[in-house]
């Protein structure tokens, strides 16, 4: 990274928040917010398309010549994913895309793939990066580092509420098993497996508002820069 630009890592589990809480820290630090988890969704999304079994190494990886993945920001600062010229964004948010993003992040040459896209990212602007290996392997570097957690009881009935608004509803109990199982995939995988960054913050906002959380990660970030 370059000496001027500031980068924050955000790592955590599926559902612990991080994205939400990062898009909005950048807009009140005036940082780019670069969502990793809607990056390896685009892969995840064009692996489902192609009828791939994501957890097929082999199969993802013959894939990976065909796609180009670009990050674009509007006018508003939101990042927008594109897929071979196509915006993605609104269908890698579909609930059946999750485990496909978990299991491709899983395969090392998509990682690969993928990583020197976000650390040019950090190199040339100041970021809020988040997602499962930030702060331990793709800014190990970074200004700041914190690990946010949660229940998957907490995260779970957090994804319900969230699905619900978005007129998509799905039963709980589903939506805590594939948390549980997300979690074990994330923490158990050869390539980059979730864990904290020896230096990194741990925060739990179990129980927390949406604004609890905010308050608490901005205190945290302020007294750290």
């Amino acid at each position: 990274m370059g000496e001027k630009t500031k980068a924050i890592a955000i790592d955590g589990p599926s559902g612990a928040g991080k994205s939400t809480l990062a898009r909005a820290l950048a807009k009140e630090l005036g940082f780019r917010y670069v969502d990793t988890g809607a990056i390896y969704r685009t892969v995840g999304c064009y692996a489902r398309r192609k009828g791939v079994d994501p957890g097929n190494a082999e199969a993802v990886t013959a894939l990976l010549p065909e796609i180009r993945v670009e990050v674009l920001y509007d006018s508003e600062g939101l990042q927008h994913m594109v897929l071979n010229g196509e915006d993605v964004t609104a269908e890698i948010r579909l609930p059946e895309i999750s485990m496909y993003a978990s299991r491709v992040s899983a395969i090392p040459a998509v990682r690969d793939f993928l990583m020197e896209m976000q650390r040019d990212l950090a190199r040339r602007h100041n970021v809020i990066m988040d997602g499962r290996d930030i702060g331990t392997v793709v800014l190990p570097q970074a200004d700041i580092k914190l690990f946010l957690s949660a229940s998957p009881e907490d995260r779970a009935m957090r994804r319900f509420l969230e699905l619900e608004q978005r007129g998509t509803p799905q039963d709980y109990g589903p939506l805590l098993s594939e948390i549980k199982e997300r979690d074990y995939n994330d923490s158990h995988r050869a390539a980059a497996p979730l864990r904290p960054a020896e230096d990194a913050i741990l925060l739990d906002t179990t129980g927390n508002t949406f604004d609890q959380s905010f308050q608490l990660l901005l205190k945290t970030i302020k007294e750290n820069l």
